[in-house]
């Protein structure tokens, strides 16, 4: 590994980083609402059950296939195969690129909250003159553009740094902040009156209402959740000391993003019933919902601040991560110094990112096939890229490169790996196959 790469320090610091990169707005933002939307109890016993086979096996491919090539996803392809495999191996830094420029317009939402939540916006619970004010806030050029170029800013402030000394030390600080807030709202929420119907909805399943529909969110919301399929976690991979069991470090990111999302079920969920609003609200759950609770609230104008400085900072740790992907290119592949290849990367996400920032004003006007610029750099990753990289990482570990990938996550034999042939499988038919679904349903 060439020493301006950089390398974890340590385990911890690996699993934390990794984590963030999983943990974002699809665990805190997206999560209650599709669970919500889905019948709840029943949907999280399915959810947990993919999150720990295809989920967590996507994941483990991910890491080894970085670790043994020491490169980002183009590099990584190109040095332990390339062949058919080179154009494939694009798919994961353009992924992380697209990704990050409507990502970090969201981010900057979350910001813009934090502040006026500070301010008058908790004055009122009417869901309606709080939908006013968030379509106005979107619509509003300068407020669009201005905090998505400063939650890019920040994104890059980390990603300068380098690995140790930037994401490494900054999810050391985040994380633990962001596991602390969110188990102090979650405390809050579920002792308000009436939370009890929120629980039990949640925990409660009623496998009667399950079909094809909840099947098929499950295994979306599982896959998206983990940042499966963008380059990523084989990016963070890549920097990953050879003594470092594999297994372990997946299973811990795997549980800690899981435990993320549980809680934010937990806080959002309960907090809704109590309040008699929609749990399943959709994406307005966050931005217009959750204002009207924080206002009923004893101590909503505490809280309120709390929960979106909660969510800026997840959507932070995994906006680091798109952003690495697309650096470790330029530093693995093009010769660059870090410092020149973040602030190359950074300006031009951010330059992609606002006609996504203006798609709600100044831009609503113009569509693609009735898609905004923004829906439709949503559709192209979420639909098209992350899927596509998906059942490549899967199909590469499990059939390509299987026994180099294998002697990588048992360190030549150092780590014991029990469940090798049911892992094997699943890469080779089962994570395809469900991967394949989610490509098919989405087109």
């Amino acid at each position: 590994m060439s020493e301006n790469r950089g390398e974890f320090a340590t385990r911890a610091g690996f699993i934390l980083a990794a984590a963030g990169s999983a943990i974002g707005l699809g665990n805190i933002w997206k999560f209650p609402y599709v669970a919500g939307q889905n019948g709840g109890g029943a949907f999280l016993v399915i959810y947990l059950a993919l999150v720990f086979s295809i989920g967590l096996s996507v994941m483990l491919a991910e890491f080894a296939i970085g670790r043994a090539a020491r490169r980002n996803p183009i590099g990584a392809f190109a040095k332990l195969k390339g062949g058919a495999w080179i154009g494939v191996d694009y798919m994961g830094v353009a992924a992380g690129f697209v990704i990050l420029s409507f990502y970090a317009v969201v981010g900057g939402w979350t910001i813009a909250y934090t502040v006026h939540t500070l301010g008058a916006l908790l004055e009122t619970a009417d869901p309606k003159v709080l939908g006013a004010f968030f379509g106005d806030f979107v619509a509003d050029p300068k407020s669009s553009v201005l905090y998505h170029g400063l939650f890019m800013a920040l994104t890059m402030a980390v990603v300068i740094g380098g690995v140790e000394k930037g994401i490494e030390r900054a999810s050391k600080i985040l994380m633990p902040v962001l596991l602390v807030l969110l188990i102090a709202l979650c405390l809050r929420a579920v002792t308000l009156p009436g939370a009890g119907a929120g629980l039990a909805f949640f925990l409660t399943p009623d496998f009667s209402k399950v079909g094809i529909e909840t099947l098929h969110a499950a295994l979306g919301q599982a896959f998206f959740s983990l940042s499966l399929g963008m380059g990523a976690l084989l990016t963070y991979g890549s920097y990953l000391s050879r003594h470092v069991h594999l297994t372990s470090a997946a299973l811990w990111v795997t549980g800690l993003d899981t435990l993320i999302a549980l809680l934010a079920g937990f806080l959002i969920l309960p907090a809704v019933f109590a309040f008699g609003f929609d749990p399943a609200a959709g994406p307005g759950l966050t931005f217009i919902t959750l204002p009207a609770v924080f206002a009923q609230m004893p101590g909503g104008v505490l809280f309120g601040p709390l929960f979106f400085g909660l969510l800026s900072i997840a959507a932070l740790t995994s906006a680091v991560s798109l952003l690495e992907t697309v650096v470790a290119h330029f530093v693995d592949d093009r010769g660059m110094g870090r410092r020149a290849a973040t602030a190359w990367a950074g300006v031009g996400i951010f330059a992609l990112g606002i006609p996504s920032a203006l798609s709600f004003g100044v831009l609503s006007g113009f569509t693609f096939a009735g898609r905004s610029f923004f829906d439709v750099m949503d559709y192209l990753a979420s639909n098209i890229m992350l899927p596509l990289g998906g059942i490549a990482i899967a199909l590469f570990a499990g059939w390509i490169l299987l026994a180099r990938i294998t002697d990588e996550i048992t360190a030549a034999g150092e780590h014991r790996f029990p469940l090798a042939v049911i892992w094997t499988w699943i890469c080779r038919l089962v994570a395809p196959a469900a991967i394949a679904w989610i490509l098919i349903s989405g087109l």
